[in-house]
């Protein structure tokens, strides 16, 4: 049980952190469906960042770690720029312009990952290597019943996340900029008659989106698959806009759900290992949030309430 809790709050945090990134830029009025292109994109410039300076620092060192977050955070968001331009500012589609911004980033990043490893290595691998990320355990909260092995053997980003999380919580809801995100998404023209800047918030928001989700992609390349490849994009951004769904477009709501979808990912996998089955059948296991994804659509998609302007372009004249 104990592992069930550790690898289940080791997905959930990384796609929580990738929700609230949608959160925002759904929030201030602009569709994203590009999580999947920005985690992608982060995750490969923090791991090449990483393979860079991974010689200047002793082996194991956690710092690199951390280099990696705040260099895949930086990608990502300039990434995202891509997105916002062609949204805010050209006004395409925003879900034909998602669906691109997700394509380009799996073609960007495996050519680019072959060739800097052609340049370092000599090789043309498609994998950048990364040092395994260090675990600890809070001592304390630990020994409580139930819930104390979440608390075991943790990865240091759950923490980093737990702290942005609560931190862009309250940039959203109790600062006059998370006012104006909100309002830009439900009524823009109210927002520009009252002396507020669209185009900016919106730009803003995208970009926070954008760097929020490549820390999400770093730290599943961590935490995941110890190396970045092509084969990280395997529908994580997709399960973190379906959390955010799921959990109407608030924070609070999307934490529970993307804990629900990481338990049900470990448990699967674990389920799979007790049973004793042979290692063909944990791809089915690991199915079990994607299930549960078709699942809670059918119960809760009636109920949902995305912001009124999701989606539509900012017409200034328009009122």
């Amino acid at each position: 049980m104990e592992k069930v809790f550790t690898d289940g709050l080791s997905f959930a945090m990384p796609l929580l952190i990738m929700a609230v990134g949608a959160i925002y830029s759904e929030k201030s009025g602009v569709t994203n469906l590009a999580v999947e292109g920005f985690q992608g994109f982060g995750a490969f410039i923090g791991a090449l960042i990483a393979v860079l300076i991974m010689p200047f620092f002793p082996k194991g060192s956690q710092t690199v770690i951390y280099i990696a977050m705040a260099a895949a955070a930086v990608g990502a968001g300039l990434y995202a720029c891509l997105h916002a331009l062609l949204c805010i500012r050209f006004q395409a589609n925003q879900v034909i312009s998602g669906v691109v911004i997700n394509i380009l980033a799996v073609a960007l990043t495996t050519f680019f990952t072959s060739a800097a490893n052609k340049a370092i290595t000599g090789t043309s691998s498609n994998k950048l290597i990364l040092d395994v990320s260090a675990r600890f355990t809070v001592p304390g909260l630990q020994a409580i019943p139930w819930i104390g092995g979440f608390f075991r053997k943790m990865y240091p980003f759950e923490i980093i996340i737990m702290v942005l999380v609560l931190f862009f919580w309250y940039l959203m809801n109790k600062t006059r900029y998370g006012m104006m995100l909100r309002a830009c998404g439900e009524n823009p023209q109210a927002v520009d008659a009252a002396g507020g800047d669209v185009e900016k918030t919106r730009w803003i928001a995208v970009m926070i989106s954008g760097a929020l989700s490549g820390i999400g992609g770093i730290c599943f390349a961590y935490s995941l698959l110890a190396n970045f490849s092509p084969s990280i994009y395997l529908g994580y951004g997709y399960l973190a806009i379906a959390a955010m769904i799921f959990g109407n477009w608030k924070i609070g709501p999307t934490a529970l759900v993307c804990l629900i979808f990481g338990l049900a990912k470990s448990g699967g996998y674990q389920l799979c290992i007790a049973m004793q089955l042979p290692s063909s059948y944990s791809d089915l296991f690991l199915m079990l949030p994607y299930i549960l994804t078709l699942l809670l659509m059918v119960f809760f998609s009636a109920k949902n309430h995305p912001p009124k302007a999701a989606g539509e372009p900012w017409d200034k004249g328009r009122r």
